[in-house]
């Protein structure tokens, strides 16, 4: 095992209201798995209100970066955890969103089109699933041009909302469309593990969607997206695989909101050994 460099770069706290287990907890499994550093990317606040039954209020966030800060003096020098955000985006967020990501240093801002929560639904959802999924994918690319995000987290989460709607041949012109936006923006997408553990059990993308992320050089984040200290981690080397098979010779990471790439088979030799297979 080689010297630690990967970061578990998408995790949560209970503020959000649906993740389980302290920071320092969440930290101490990235030690355990042989990760250099975590990332806590928690729920962004929304206005209005919004999500709260989802996320932290807005009048939290001051106490969530508080929340980070102490886990950071308390890990220095064995895991090195950072603050970031999954900030959720949909038209009209964009004011918001910028003074939100504005208010203190971040150092990795995850993008995030949530379209099975509520509010989103009873914006756009009509009830055809094809052209939500078409919309989802719209959204995503808008998400990306705003140049609020650095990546774009589980970017093809619009499959487990209706599983027996998901035809990839169908929807796949709208996905391309979406990644040709995507790439031009230079912003990176994630390879999400915890899509394992969902309705259609793949990772987010799955990989034909990752193959053509390749395609368009567009770079890759990996994220466990861990609601619970067992996640930290959990899957990266199958996404490392995953990766390599689509064709992928680097995989990314943010600091400082500036990306750095590592080589694959230096993030696989810094790994130890995996924990089982955990839920969300």
């Amino acid at each position: 095992m080689s010297a630690p460099v990967l970061y578990e770069s998408h995790s949560h706290t209970p503020l959000c209201k649906h993740a389980v287990g302290t920071p320092a907890e969440y930290a101490a499994v990235a030690e355990s798995r042989g990760l250099k550093g975590i990332i806590i990317t928690c729920h962004a606040p929304l206005p209005d209100g919004l999500g709260i039954d989802h996320r932290m209020a807005p009048e939290e966030f001051d106490r969530y970066v508080e929340l980070v800060a102490a886990t950071r003096a308390e890990f220095a020098g064995r895991v090195d955890v950072r603050l970031g955000l999954e900030s959720d985006y949909f038209p009209g967020i964009e004011a918001w969103a910028e003074k939100l990501h504005a208010r203190v240093p971040l150092h990795h801002v995850l993008g995030s089109v949530h379209m099975q929560v509520t509010h989103y639904k009873l914006r756009y959802f009509t009830g055809d699933f094809f052209a939500y999924q078409q919309l989802y994918f719209e959204h995503l690319a808008e998400s990306a041009e705003t140049g609020l995000f650095d990546t774009l987290a589980h970017p093809d989460l619009v499959k487990n909302e209706a599983p027996e709607a998901w035809d990839f041949k169908r929807i796949r012109p709208f996905i391309e469309r979406a990644l040709d936006r995507i790439a031009r923006t230079g912003v990176a997408m994630e390879i999400n593990t915890s899509g394992l553990n969902k309705a259609l059990p793949e990772m987010n993308p799955g990989p034909l969607m990752l193959r053509m992320m390749r395609e368009r050089n567009i770079p890759v984040v990996i994220g466990a997206d861990a609601h619970r200290p067992t996640r930290v981690g959990d899957r990266y080397e199958e996404a490392l695989t995953q990766l390599e098979s689509a064709g992928y010779h680097h995989v990314s990471l943010f600091l400082d909101r500036q990306r750095q790439d590592i080589p694959i088979a230096v993030a696989r030799a810094s790994l130890r050994t995996a924990p089982q297979p955990a839920t969300r």
